[in-house]
C-alpha cells in the first residue's frame, strides 16, 4: 500500500503502545496512539481512521465497550483486539462484540502487520463488489444509495439492509421468517406489519423501472424481481 493509511491504536501501557506507533510509523501508517476508551471514541470520531487496534482492557472504557459502541453506527471499519486473555470464551466474546480479529499478547510486530494490511485488503476488496445492479438502477449497499440516471437517492439502514438480502436473492422467494428474524430480532406479527411498510418504501423508490417487482408470495416471503 502506498498511501498513508490511519490507524487508531489503543493501548493503556504506554511503552507497548510507543513501541508499536514508531513500528507502524515506518509502514506507511498514520498513528493515533491513546491510552483509555473514552479517547479512543473521541480520536474515532474526529479523525475517521480506517482500522483499530484495541486493547481490550483499558481504563475508563474497555475495548469490547468501545467496539460494540463503534458497530452501532460504522458495520464496515476492521477492528482488531489485542489482550493478555487466552480463553477460548474471551475470543468470542471479541467477535461477538464486534471484532474481526484478535491477537494475544505478547505479539510480533509483523505478525500484527499482516493482519492489519490482510483486513484492509479485504475491506478494499469488498467496496470493490458493493454496487449491485438492480434493473436499471445502481445500489450501494455500503453507502445505503439507489441511483437512477445521476439521480441519487438516499436509503435508512434497513431499508438498505432489507434490499441487499432482496438483491442476493433476486428473482427468488426471500423468505419472510428468516429476514424478520435477522433484521426485527423477532417473526411476531407486529414485526411482520413493519416489513411491509418497508417493502412499499422500497416499491416507491424502484418505480421508475417498470421491470422491477417485488412481489409477495403469501405464507412464504417476498420475491424481487428483475
Amino acid at each position: 500500500m502506498n498511501k498513508i493509511i490511519k490507524i487508531l491504536l489503543a493501548e493503556d501501557e504506554p511503552s507497548l503502545g510507543q513501541i508499536v506507533k514508531e513500528s507502524l510509523e515506518t509502514r506507511n501508517f498514520e498513528v493515533f496512539h491513546v491510552l483509555n476508551g473514552e479517547q479512543a471514541y473521541e480520536v474515532y470520531k474526529n479523525n475517521s481512521p480506517e482500522i483499530l487496534v484495541l486493547d481490550v482492557m483499558m481504563p475508563r472504557k474497555d475495548g469490547f465497550t468501545l467496539a460494540k459502541e463503534i458497530r452501532q453506527e460504522n458495520k464496515q471499519i476492521p477492528i482488531i483486539f489485542l489482550t493478555a486473555k487466552s480463553q477460548a470464551k474471551d475470543v468470542v466474546e471479541g467477535f461477538e462484540h464486534g471484532g474481526n480479529d484478535y491477537l494475544k499478547k505478547p505479539f510480533s510486530m509483523e505478525e500484527l502487520i499482516v493482519r492489519i494490511h490482510a483486513l484492509l485488503n479485504r475491506v478494499e476488496l469488498k467496496k470493490s463488489h458493493n454496487n449491485i445492479n438492480i434493473g436499471n438502477y445502481i445500489f450501494n449497499h455500503t453507502k445505503q444509495t439507489l441511483i437512477l440516471n445521476n439521480d441519487i437517492k438516499n436509503l435508512t439502514h434497513r431499508e438498505s439492509e432489507l434490499l441487499f438480502h432482496l438483491s442476493q436473492n433476486k428473482n427468488e422467494i426471500l423468505d419472510r421468517a428468516f429476514i424478520l428474524k435477522k433484521l426485527w430480532g423477532d417473526d411476531d406479527f407486529f414485526n411482520a406489519r413493519s416489513m411491509d411498510v418497508f417493502i412499499s418504501k422500497l416499491r416507491k423508490k424502484l418505480k421508475h423501472d417498470e421491470n422491477i417487482q417485488i412481489i409477495n408470495v403469501r405464507g412464504y416471503g417476498y420475491k424481487l424481481i428483475c
